[in-house]
């Protein structure tokens, strides 16, 4: 069995017209809300082996923030081809993974992450940002994922939900 936990990443800032979408930041609630859904994973036990996340600003912030709820000793790994991209590319990423990683964390981007879930488990969820919902997988390499196979929404974590 391998595990997805799929996150979309945190609420990012709108502020500054002249940025960049690709270069925007957290803003305020998305720099509460990260944290809070790594120390989530890390009190229900679900810490990931490896964290891979869009190269975009916000997704490796919320990434970074997670990261350190859940004092992950690892490197992030920034992947420029979930950002902008559809699922097929995340899809991609996760069958590239080591076959010793049992469970990922990827942050990424909406529609493709909703999308994502969709295509791992053929249930629509709905991901608000910093929503996070894991997905269980009945394969044993990472290579199989989307052979068939259909993994399981196990949980979904919702800030708002977290009270």
């Amino acid at each position: 069995m391998k595990t997805v936990l799929v996150m979309r990443h945190a609420k990012s800032d709108w502020g500054n017209p002249d940025l960049a979408d690709f270069d925007r930041p957290l803003n305020t609630r998305g720099e509460r809300d990260a944290p809070r859904m790594g120390t989530l994973l890390k009190e229900e036990d679900r810490r990931p082996d490896m964290i891979m996340a869009s190269a975009a600003r916000r997704a490796q912030q919320t990434a970074e923030a997670v990261a350190a709820a859940i004092e992950y000793p690892g490197q992030i790994e920034a992947r420029a081809a979930l950002y902008g991209s559809g699922a097929v590319s995340y899809l991609e990423a996760i069958r590239g993974l080591p076959d010793e990683v049992g469970r990922v964390l990827v942050v990424g981007h909406n529609p493709s992450v909703e999308e994502l879930v969709g295509v791992l488990t053929g249930t629509a969820v709905t991901m608000p940002t910093a929503t996070v919902v894991q997905v269980d997988l009945p394969i044993r390499r990472w290579r199989e994922v989307g052979q068939g196979a259909r993994g399981s929404v196990v949980g979904v974590w919702r800030p708002k939900e977290l009270g």
